[in-house]
């Protein structure tokens, strides 16, 4: 008489009992996210970092009082249009300029529920009027963050 053989984990996942407990809908899709540059050095790194292949994401440049926003092609949209399918901001900041502009769209994304996050790019410095703009308006803050972190969250949130 042989004795029954352990059935594995992996044979056991497969089974139509543990079949149940699979989540059997895809991967959502890219995020919409949308990256705002708040300074002239902000703009040149979202600029850089909008020449990548991204499913969804769009990149602007937004100054007081923040009602608008400018596309990386000079167009200039209207903020509430463009939240409208966004479920992301993410807002980079190296000076701490345009802080109107960022309470502007942080209030924007609060009311609608939009994940907002901050890159304060001042690499080495840990405090900056770049932070104090940002801090109140972001869920999510990189302190201090390097130049390629942009590129890193953005691959990381699948925008």
């Amino acid at each position: 008489m042989s004795t029954p053989v352990p059935i594995s984990s992996s044979a056991r996942a497969t089974t139509t009992e543990e079949a149940r407990y699979r989540i059997d809908y895809p991967l959502a899709a890219a995020r919409n996210t949308r990256v705002v540059a708040l300074d002239e050095a902000a703009e040149m790194i979202v600029r850089a970092a909008s020449e990548e292949d991204w499913g969804q994401a769009r990149f602007y440049v937004a100054h007081d009082p923040g009602h608008d926003l400018i596309t990386m092609a000079g167009e200039t949209v209207p903020l509430a249009g463009e939240l409208e399918q966004s479920n992301t901001v993410v807002l980079v900041s190296t000076a701490g300029e345009n802080s109107e502009a960022a309470a502007t769209i942080g209030a924007a994304c609060k009311v609608r529920g939009i994940m907002t996050a901050g890159l304060v790019i001042t690499p080495g410095r840990l405090s900056s009027e770049a932070l104090l703009t940002l801090r109140p308006y972001a869920r999510i803050l990189l302190v201090p963050a390097d130049e390629d972190d942009l590129v890193e969250l953005l691959r990381a949130t699948r925008a």
